[in-house]
């Protein structure tokens, strides 16, 4: 393909360059389409002096934010379009000097657009799936997923139906538009300059209307196990809101000295040095103050804040004061 630039018509591009590749793209196929040459057709770029800035525009909550060891912070955000991504899924790769690049601003309708496009071109309807890449938990490496879809079912619900035993499925639901995403990147690559990909053989999942696109495979609210990381789980649950204290180092295992730090300052936040006092030394935090209940609470928010920093301690009360004692890494 040729440069996506802004304006370019990329349901016309894409007809061209499919049919001289010689693919015949079909109503039961689906053009996998990377997000980053709708971005650039919808003009998403922005200098990259204002990256931090468009993060935190393009951010509806902050989930984790993590410094990297040249000092700089990256964050991973819940964005506007519904995913969970680093950075807002702001890209500074494949790009003009100079520049970042946002996701399109909504996914679903660039593919429905993209999709009337084609079919306007080609008179072929295949489905469309605009797709980006992230992280997973408790998974090493990236994958890409549905980020915007039309006239194709990103889930198969298979709950209520039996296996092959005969019990009712009970929480299996299929994630046919990541399947598919992954699948193309296969074929598409990072770095190969090929950012769109016929996939044959799903037609069961393909629709003849739009539908309601990837919006929905986004799992917020109660069912999201992971709307925190767990430094920033316990933060919250201190009342240390995002950018109230320095982010913790990328680096989980780092030195000693900034971590406690940083746990000192969650456990003092919102509180005057006039009430409580902690006094570092080799080994523990010693807790001062007038009131023995404001030094309870304190220690006690202490060992939380040391537990988020990967460091186990626990308190020793002698004469009435209290020591938070950091323990040797289990083994």
């Amino acid at each position: 393909m040729p440069e996506v630039t802004p304006g370019t018509d990329l349901g016309a591009v894409v007809a061209r360059c499919a049919a001289g590749a010689g693919l015949e793209v079909g109503d039961d196929d689906v053009l996998v389409v990377a997000s980053k040459v709708v971005a650039k057709a919808e003009g998403r770029s922005v200098p990259a002096a204002e990256r931090e800035a468009v993060i935190a525009a393009e951010s509806v909550r902050q989930v984790a934010a993590r410094t990297l060891p040249d000092g700089r912070v990256t964050r991973v955000v819940q964005t506007r379009s519904g995913p969970v991504l680093a950075a807002a899924g702001v890209d500074a790769s494949d790009v003009a000097a100079g520049t970042v690049l946002l996701l399109p601003l909504d996914p679903d309708l660039s593919a429905r657009r993209l999709r009337a496009r084609f079919a306007e071109v080609t008179g072929r309807t295949p489905a469309v799936l605009v797709t980006d890449t992230a992280g997973r938990p408790w998974r090493e490496g990236v994958t890409d997923f549905a980020l915007g879809a039309a006239g194709l079912s990103c889930l198969h619900d298979h709950r209520g139906k039996p296996d092959r035993s005969g019990r009712a499925l009970e929480v299996t639901v299929r994630a046919v538009g990541d399947e598919i995403a992954a699948l193309a990147d296969l074929v598409k690559g990072k770095s190969a300059g090929t950012p769109v990909a016929v996939v044959h053989g799903v037609g069961a999942h393909v629709t003849r209307v739009d539908g309601h696109g990837a919006a929905g495979c986004v799992r917020v609210g109660p069912a999201d196990w992971f709307a925190y990381g767990h430094v920033e789980a316990v933060h919250a649950s201190l009342g240390v809101g995002a950018g109230d204290v320095d982010a913790p180092s990328i680096v989980p295992d780092g030195p000693v000295g900034p971590r406690v730090a940083r746990a000192v300052r969650v456990a003092l936040h919102h509180l005057s040095a006039r009430d409580v006092r902690l006094q570092v030394a080799a080994g523990s935090v010693a807790v001062t103050g007038a009131d023995p209940v404001l030094r309870g609470v304190v220690a006690q928010r202490l060992l939380s804040a040391l537990w988020a920093e990967g460091l186990a301690a626990e308190l020793s009360l002698a004469a009435g004061d209290v020591t938070v004692h950091l323990l040797p890494p289990s083994s």
